[in-house]
């Protein structure tokens, strides 16, 4: 994936985005997720607008690293709304020609292939979706009062792709397990510990020390940094073609009573049942 190398005003995108906020400053691009009254989550237009950000940034030569973030102070980013999810796939747009109607692919491919470094500022909740987002970024930073987790299984869904097996990556196939099986919430502090995240402050130095990390790698060699990180993927590109065939099986699971009964019970705000479908 490669692009030109331009120059772009940030502010003119930005009059354009609905649903994230994109601003660039001293050599730093700083991508928001807007949605806060719904926890952050993202429909169709929230990833493509991510894209489009993320996609700017790396054809400006000015940038040289980008901070990923959520609005306000409840969440970073809560995965998928379910709200904008049907039978078919989110926004309708589903099935085996349109995949799941999320352009999620495309977004954790971008993340992954910018030559320039991504720094996570998990300011509430990452969970779902929004948790895989984080953890294909370079580096996560986290607010004490931030909370990580899973969610897939309990409300019919699945990244079985970055989301799992670069997680094991990470944290290890125990712990990476664990968060799948179990979809419980871990802290700040807890994610720390199992190497999930970099490094914890107060929610009001958040931004302050993103962009003081963002700072410290924009002084760096662009060249050494963007080799680096292609050093750094090369061990876990082979991910790449496990999470097409994850997205595609993903789309079909979308069409069954069970993936539907999870989303049902999310919305319905009901415990799930998914005892029938062992039968």
């Amino acid at each position: 994936m490669e692009h030109t190398n331009t120059k772009s005003n940030g502010e003119e995108i930005n009059n354009q985005l609905t649903d994230v906020l994109y601003e660039k400053n001293n050599g730093i691009a700083k991508i928001t997720i807007n949605r806060p009254e719904v926890y952050n989550a993202f429909r169709a237009r929230t990833v493509s607008e991510l894209i489009v950000c993320f996609r700017d940034a790396w054809d400006d030569n000015s940038i040289g690293a980008v901070i990923l973030t959520g609005a306000g102070e409840k969440a970073f980013c809560t995965g998928g709304d379910q709200k904008n999810k049907g039978d078919d796939g989110y926004d309708g747009s589903g099935g085996l020609n349109g995949g799941i109607g999320l352009e999620i692919e495309a977004l954790h491919r971008t993340i992954r292939a910018i030559p320039k470094p991504v720094i996570a500022a998990v300011n509430g909740y990452a969970i779902g979706g929004g948790h895989v987002l984080h953890v294909i970024c370079d580096l996560t930073i986290a607010a004490e009062s931030a909370l990580f987790g899973q969610s897939g299984p309990k409300v019919g869904s699945y990244d079985a792709g970055l989301g799992t097996a670069y997680l094991a990556r990470v944290v290890g196939e125990k712990k990476a397990r664990e968060i799948w099986y179990l979809c419980e919430k871990y802290t700040a502090q807890e994610a720390k510990e199992m190497g999930l995240v970099n490094k914890v402050v107060p929610q009001e130095e958040l931004m302050a020390a993103s962009e003081e990390m963002a700072a410290k790698i924009v002084e760096k060699s662009p060249t050494a940094i963007k080799m680096l990180k292609y050093s750094f993927n090369a061990d876990s590109a082979n991910i790449e073609g496990i999470s097409q065939i994850a997205m595609a099986s993903l789309a079909m699971f979308y069409k069954t009573d069970e993936s539907a009964e999870g989303m049902n019970a999310f919305l319905e705000k009901r415990p799930v049942d998914f005892k029938k479908f062992r039968e």
